[in-house]
């Protein structure tokens, strides 16, 4: 069963994938066809150069950002967080206000600044967590966390006050909400070379991944020390999440509601569900980004679309829950 299920959202994935291509304002809103793409250079181009590297961004962000919350959640044994909890969003967030208000604002000060900061993100929670002297290292590590990241919201709405309101604010609120609409085949080459090779880490140590979300007597009575494997989990998990941020900016609840739906369809094996995970994420953030681009005649921001629909899915699935527990 589980395997027609998997099979399944493999093929609605790749639905989506060629389906979205279809999908446009342009030439006529809201299908683009075939003739069109063939009697029309201008429309050619508008796929090739622009719909496609964004189509492919979509997905690659859509399944780091799942893929990354998986990990957080089975490593930390805490199905409420994902990759951003230790600061890397915030961190990634503080970054690019920081390269819009004060760095000028060029592509590279706020992509570079966000890059530099979302990595920071992590290096003060793993700073913080081990100075702090109770609790096991996974509460140190979380509370490290929401520390960090209170500090970086802080420093973002600093940085919100002090910026240009004609200028400034608009593009830093608007990267805020998140979106693709100036991705490129470069932006999106830049992105697939240092999340691809993430990936395939994160798949290939998939199976561990059970292992770590037990607790840490277990852990340790069955290997000598998992710390190595937490640590490279972890670190692959940010970097993966931050290059995509960098890009994106901040789009919300894919890596907290994504993991949830998946361990319903194939179980809570993450050798099942991280792969189920990374083709939910990017079919659920392809489907964001092509009704962002596509309903409306201005965009809508992506972290909108992301955080009502997550929300939306999260809270049907506690009634569900509660309801099955009720039957039960």
């Amino acid at each position: 069963m589980t395997d027609k299920k998997t099979s399944l959202i493999f093929i609605l994935t790749l639905a989506m994938v060629i389906g979205s291509v279809f999908f446009g304002r342009y030439p006529a809103p809201y299908m683009t066809s075939i003739s069109d793409m063939l009697s029309d250079n201008l429309v050619l181009k508008v796929i090739t150069d622009i719909r496609i590297p964004r189509i492919i961004m979509a997905f690659i962000t859509g399944m780091v950002l799942a893929a990354s919350g998986t990990a957080f959640q089975m490593i930390f044994r805490n199905p409420l967080v994902d990759a951003g909890f230790l600061g890397v969003s915030g961190g990634a967030a503080f970054g690019a206000s920081l390269g819009i208000v004060v760095l000028g604002g060029s592509v590279a000060a706020i992509q570079g600044a966000a890059a530099l900061f979302a990595v920071s993100g992590l290096a003060f929670s793993w700073v913080i967590a081990v100075k702090i002297r109770f609790g096991d290292w996974v509460l140190r590590l979380i509370l490290s966390g929401i520390a960090v990241s209170a500090m970086f919201a802080a420093g973002t709405g600093l940085l919100k006050y002090l910026a240009d309101p004609l200028r400034e604010l608009p593009e830093l609120t608007f990267w805020l909400l998140g979106g693709l609409w100036a991705i490129t085949w470069t932006d999106t080459l830049q992105v697939t070379a240092i999340c691809l090779p993430c990936l395939v880490i994160l798949f290939l140590f998939r199976w561990r991944l059970n292992l770590l979300s037990m607790q840490d007597e277990t852990i340790f009575s069955l290997v000598a020390s998992a710390s190595w494997e937490r640590i490279l989990l972890l670190l692959t998990a940010v970097i993966a999440t931050s290059a995509v941020v960098c890009k994106a900016g901040q789009v919300g609840w894919v890596g907290l509601i994504i993991p949830h739906i998946a361990r319903r369809f194939v179980g809570s094996d993450a050798q099942k569900a991280l792969p189920c995970s990374l083709m939910l994420g990017g079919f659920f953030l392809l489907l964001c980004d092509t009704v962002s681009r596509t309903l409306l005649s201005g965009e809508i921001p992506l972290g909108i679309l992301t955080s009502f629909i997550g929300a939306g899915l999260f809270l049907i699935l506690l009634m569900n829950r509660q309801l099955q527990l009720k039957k039960g």
